[in-house]
Order: structure tokens, then sequence, then C-alpha cells
């Protein structure tokens, strides 16, 4: 019988095969069946704030400068905190989706901000 592969994130060895997925219970992380566990971590791109610090899921970063909002006349000033950050593979270079308190859901650039 043939052992199933451990999850690359959390290190479960409780994962299901479905389709060309394998699928971890515990996280809810999917990866190719083809991959193996070093493969699916070279592939993740490593995101960096302004000052070259590593961002993760769940930080809190801050705003280094004014941003202007496209389509609006406010801009979101300087030295504004984010919670939460969630990382993206946003392909127009908006690589952080965050809720701004008193914007709402946005999308912003990782060399705009620093990690808190």
């Amino acid at each position: 019988m043939e052992r199933n592969p451990s999850c690359p994130t959390c290190g479960c060895e409780h994962v299901y095969p479905d389709g060309s997925l394998w699928i971890c219970p515990e996280c809810g992380n999917e990866w190719s069946q083809d991959a193996t566990g070093n493969d699916a971590a070279e592939d993740t791109s490593v995101v960096k704030d302004a000052n070259g610090n590593v961002l993760t899921d769940g930080d809190t970063v801050t705003v280094i400068k004014d941003l202007k909002i496209k389509g609006s006349s406010q801009a979101v000033k300087g030295g504004t905190k984010v919670k939460n950050i969630r990382l993206t593979d946003g392909a127009d270079g908006h690589n952080i989706a965050c809720k701004i308190p008193g914007f709402g859901a946005m999308n912003l650039k990782s060399e705009f901000v620093k990690k808190s």
C-alpha cells in the first residue's frame, strides 16, 4: 500500500487525494499530487515589505506614504495601521488583500507598507 504524503504546511499525516490534488483536513492546504513537500514550499513566492522584511498572512502592517485611491477623492494616509493582511498572487502587483478602517476591502502593493 502506498503511503500518503504529509501536508507541507502543517505536517498533518491525514491528507487525502481529490482528483489531481492532495487536501489537508486540518489546515485546508491543497497541492498537486506531482509536487513533493519540498517543491511545494519552493513554489510559493516570498512577499517583502518596503524594508525587506518577509510578510505572512495575518501580519499587521503600516502604510508608509499617502496612497491615492483610484476613482475617489480620498487617500489612505501614511501611518495607517492595517491588521490581518492576506497575501495574494496579484498579477497587477497588488499582492496584499486587506480591510482598511474607514475605506473597506482593498488591495495594496507590498512596496508601500512596512511590517509593524
